[in-house]
């Protein structure tokens, strides 16, 4: 994997990926931060080397950097999932990349289904931890010590100064930001009423199909990192209705413009 990080990290180098300082995951239905961004350069997924390529329709498939705020950024224009049929190495390949090319935070966004019924579709929730139900984790990987500690700490996945500064930022803004436990689990198929129960029962807020993986390979590298949910649907198992995925799409780009605030004020203060 050295090898495919410094192949991968030199392409990027030589296309003027120059020091970013900040990296960006959008999730499902969160493309329209890149609008906010002065683009230097874009990439396509597929001409990056030892890079996996989006297949899910509505997720871009893009590198780019640029400035936000001030701030080198390198940002993620729709990502992987281990549903998609790669590995959770594959998936978190861009972290490492990120990581190799100079970043020292990771933001994060995803779409997700609200399991606390206190929270509503179209609110945000701020992740302040998650349980990984993926079966298996992207660390668990021959050689994984050479990149670093094998038995990563996870007592504080998700940074409590830029969670801080989040909620901060949410309260100066009046967004509704809720705070809460993220349960990523394999996906693609949404969960039974059985599931959402005893995802309740464990302590999950919300269920998502990303994130965990990034989150775990972010703290194996000792980055900051933190990542914000957009609650697309509410998950009761009393009163459950089919999922439509374009009504989670549109609900997702309804809380996009409190996305892009929370994100934009926070890269001002790091």
């Amino acid at each position: 994997m050295i090898k495919y990080i410094n192949e991968t990290a030199k392409y990027l180098q030589d296309k003027g990926f120059d020091n970013p300082e900040i990296g960006i995951i959008l999730g499902t239905g969160l493309g329209k931060l890149i609008e906010e961004v002065e683009v230097i350069k874009k990439v396509s997924y597929n001409h990056i080397p030892n890079f996996p390529t989006a297949t899910v329709e509505f997720h871009k498939g893009k590198l780019i950097f640029g400035v936000l705020e001030g701030k080198k950024v390198i940002v993620m224009q729709g990502r992987f999932h281990f549903y998609e049929g790669y590995t959770l190495q594959d998936v978190t390949f861009p972290v490492r990349i990120m990581k190799a090319l100079g970043i020292h935070t990771l933001l994060i966004s995803n779409a997700s289904g609200a399991i606390n019924l206190n929270f509503k579709k179209g609110e945000l929730m701020l992740i302040e931890d998650h349980i990984n139900l993926q079966g298996s984790s992207p660390l668990a990987f021959k050689g994984v010590e050479k990149l670093g500690e094998r038995f990563t700490d996870m007592s504080e996945p998700y940074n409590s100064d830029l969670n801080t500064a989040f909620k901060n930022i949410a309260k100066t803004n009046n967004i509704k930001l809720h705070e809460g436990v993220y349960a990523s689990v394999v996906g693609p198929q949404l969960e039974t009423r059985a599931e959402y129960r005893m995802l309740k029962i464990i302590g999950a807020d919300a269920v998502g199909m990303s994130t965990v993986p990034e989150i775990i390979v972010a703290n194996h590298l000792n980055l900051k990192a933190a990542a914000v949910s957009v609650l697309t649907d509410e998950c009761d198992p009393s009163n459950l209705k089919p999922i439509n995925i374009n009504e989670i799409i549109a609900m997702a780009g309804k809380a996009e413009p409190n996305m892009i605030t929370l994100f934009k004020e926070l890269i001002k203060t790091i």
